[in-house]
């Protein structure tokens, strides 16, 4: 039976099909194992090498592969039922074969060796990008390049000729590499004008240049990260600001993060968020933007450390609006669980002139002296309650039930310790 290779498609005319995964468990205790039966047969309906998504397989469930093409094995350590792993194989699929523009599957891979990236063609709409190289799997594609590889075909053209030149000697050598070697620079050249004229319009031109421009964007990433810290943080700042000029910045949180972390500069993004994204109305923002500073902010004590700064520029910015209302402020980034009672308590012990001056930096504090208190009653009042569980833990030691026949009820008195006689201690004398 076969099943649409995007399977978030769900027209039964779709034409990309491929045949549903049949895995079968062999073997006992230890060396268990699951052979995936058709796994040719599905890589070839991919356009694929079978060693990629048995490989990824692998890397997802962390276990051990084994390839045998000879007999058409491929084998992933342990029992892994058949669904499960076509669960998995959509994943692959979305990460290495469907087109990030059109989402139809007919991508080729060509791996550059030399500069460690993966590019992807797509022949259905001629886009053209780079996958992200952090996935497990990028490093067995780098060492194992897809047979269909230009890279891979012209080593091979350059090997057979080298060889020819050895076998005819120098002098007819000469002549062997000029014919040898132009023809197939004319072949690559007729290639690569058919591509360039498949179309000429207006459009098709606009679409190849951002093409162009989107692959140059993608050569850029290893560039930024050799830039300054103070580089990198602009870098972050311009896109953050761009999505919020498009208006795009209440669903691109996701986006935003990923950006942070490509820069290497996630600590520091609430610093420039609440910048772009707070004014005098903060109080509000605080509940529409909540979930783009929980993903920097959750479990992260340094980039609450850093939105503290931030609130604290956004104070001097909006003084006379924000700086009587700092309790009440602090109190909605606490419940929001943006801000974690330590790192408040943290930050209320020092004054910093890091971001403001010391005197506007002793007046923010000042106002915020309340919340701290209430936070610090607080924990007070709740280790006092674990004293008091405690002691009646020890009270409830010494009270013994008492169970008498004529009484009707049950009688509970108080045992006291039993404490040692003096007089057997002190008479020493009678020894």
């Amino acid at each position: 039976m076969s099943v649409n290779v995007n399977r978030t498609v769900s027209d039964q005319f779709y034409r990309y099909k491929m045949p549903r995964l049949i895995a079968k468990v062999e073997g006992k205790g230890n060396g268990i194992k699951t052979v995936i039966v058709n796994m040719v047969d599905v890589a070839k309906a991919l356009n694929r090498p079978p060693t990629y998504p048995t490989k990824y397989f692998g890397c997802e469930l962390g276990a051990q592969t084994q390839f045998d093409a000879k007999n058409d094995r491929y084998i992933v350590n342990g029992s892994h039922e058949a669904n499960k792993l076509q669960d998995m194989l959509d994943g692959f699929i979305h990460k290495f074969v469907l087109c990030s523009e059109c989402d139809n599957p007919e991508t080729d891979l060509h791996v550059n060796p030399k500069k460690q990236t993966i590019g992807s063609a797509c022949k259905a709409c001629g886009n053209r990008g780079m996958l992200d190289t952090r996935h497990k799997l990028c490093t067995f594609i780098l060492k194992n390049p897809p047979e269909t590889d230009s890279s891979c075909v012209k080593e091979k053209k350059e090997k057979k000729n080298r060889k020819k030149d050895k076998e005819n000697g120098s002098g007819s050598g000469e002549a062997g590499n000029h014919n040898d070697i132009d023809a197939p620079d004319a072949v690559d050249g007729e290639e690569d004008d058919d591509d360039w004229a498949e179309e000429t319009t207006e459009e098709a031109q606009r679409r190849r240049m951002e093409e162009i421009s989107d692959h140059a964007k993608n050569l850029t990433l290893s560039e930024d990260l050799e830039k300054t810290l103070e580089e990198r943080v602009n870098l972050f700042y311009n896109f953050v600001k761009q999505k919020k000029e498009s208006r795009a910045i209440d669903s691109a949180d996701k986006e935003i993060l990923a950006e942070a972390e490509r820069l290497d500069v996630r600590a520091m993004g609430p610093l420039i968020l609440s910048e772009l994204l707070f004014d005098e109305n903060i109080r509000d923002q605080i509940k529409k933007y909540k979930r783009h500073f929980l993903r920097f902010c959750h479990n992260d004590k340094k980039a609450q450390k850093y939105l503290l700064g931030g609130f604290e520029c956004l104070v001097k910015l909006h003084q006379s609006q924000l700086l009587p209302r700092v309790p009440i402020i602090l109190k909605d980034l606490y419940d929001a669980d943006l801000l974690e009672e330590d790192v408040i308590l943290m930050w209320a012990e020092k004054v910093s002139k890091k971001y403001v001056s010391k005197e506007l930096a002793k007046e923010i504090h000042a106002k915020a002296a309340p919340f701290v208190k209430w936070l610090n009653e607080a924990e007070e009042e709740s280790e006092g309650s674990e004293a008091e569980e405690e002691e009646e833990e020890d009270d409830d030691e010494n009270v013994e039930v008492v169970y008498s026949s004529s009484a009707r009820e049950l009688k509970v008195e108080t045992v006291q310790p039993e404490k040692a006689e003096e007089d057997d201690d002190l008479d020493i004398d009678a020894i």
